[in-house]
């Protein structure tokens, strides 16, 4: 009795010594030394295009529409440099490589995660940080592919324009979400932005239209803004009296226009605007204009747009 007794007190003494270890060893584990900087010696001076840049799912486009794009071409000069286009200043510009902790990476004022590398090709994630925190959701989901320049010309016989291209799952994906779009135009969850978004084009001197840019690099409103979120100004000459509205548009695969939201109307007279809208719609809007649908991948579908419409009194 006395040494199961003792095994028990041994047992328990053990478990108590174990558990201690493990509390106290926790904190060193998720403060370990993280990886060293990576040697790019190897790839120095390589000229790299980027032909692929993916979601996790393999896919370029998401469900609302927008596109990830290849366009990045980088050479890395130096472990603590690299060299990118500019397509502003047309040639490749110097930038600092910062290197964070384990993979994680920055230039040219991106965060990016460098999987791997070899003469022929890099793989990398392009990260979404925020006060010192990478993303876990999809803006950090962003996978980008480069080729060498002399791989692409010499082993796969081909062009970096060509490798570019849609995926045939891309196609693919478009088209569903294009027959989905057309069956239920006038739902703006299943609409989705037009890679080539919807134009207004002016069939009378009486009308003038103006697509107005949404980008604003400084508050995070890339250039997809512009196809994402397609703004117009309309101004109509001769109308019946002077008006100005901003409202939403459904434009269907062959350019039919519907109302879509509008604010700024008072409850009780929610009718009556919306019959104001619906009205300038149909009188001006679909009559002085050629309206051609959005179109992704050459596919016409569903889209919706926002329109300011200014109308100016004959005097």
């Amino acid at each position: 009795m006395p040494r199961i007794i003792y095994l028990y007190v041994f047992l328990g003494a053990m478990s108590l010594f174990y558990s201690c270890r493990e509390k106290e060893s926790a904190p060193q584990k998720r403060n370990a030394k993280p990886t060293e900087r990576m040697d790019f010696s190897t790839i120095k001076g390589i000229t790299y295009h980027e032909v692929k840049r993916r979601f996790s799912n393999g896919l370029s486009f998401d469900s609302i529409g927008f596109q990830q794009e290849p366009s990045w071409i980088i050479q890395f000069a130096a472990n603590d440099s690299i060299l990118a286009y500019s397509p502003q200043k047309d040639r490749m510009q110097n930038f600092y490589l910062h290197y964070d902790h384990g993979d994680v990476y920055n230039f040219a004022k991106e965060w990016f995660r460098i999987k791997n590398f070899n003469k022929d090709s890099i793989n990398m994630q392009r990260l979404f940080v925020n006060n010192k925190e990478i993303a876990k959701d999809v803006r950090s989901d962003v996978n980008l592919t480069f080729y060498a320049a002399d791989y692409i010309k010499n082993t796969l016989k081909t062009t970096a324009a060509e490798l570019q291209k849609p995926s045939a799952r891309d196609t693919a994906f478009i088209k569903s979400l294009a027959e989905r779009a057309n069956r239920f135009p006038t739902d703006k969850d299943k609409v989705f932005a037009g890679r080539q978004p919807a134009q207004l084009i002016p069939k009378s001197k009486l009308v003038s239209v103006e697509k107005i840019s949404s980008v604003d690099v400084l508050n995070g409103k890339t250039q997809a803004y512009d196809y994402l979120y397609p703004k117009y100004r309309v101004v109509i000459e001769k109308a019946y009296k002077d008006f100005g509205y901003t409202f939403t548009v459904f434009v269907d695969e062959k350019g039919k226009l519907t109302l879509g939201t509008f604010t700024g109307a008072i409850p009780e007279f929610y009718e009556t605007r919306k019959k104001v809208l619906e009205g300038i719609i149909e009188v001006y809007l679909q009559n002085l204009l050629v309206v051609k649908p959005g179109r992704t991948l050459g596919i016409p579908h569903a889209s919706l747009i926002t329109v300011t419409v200014k109308g100016i009194k004959s005097t």
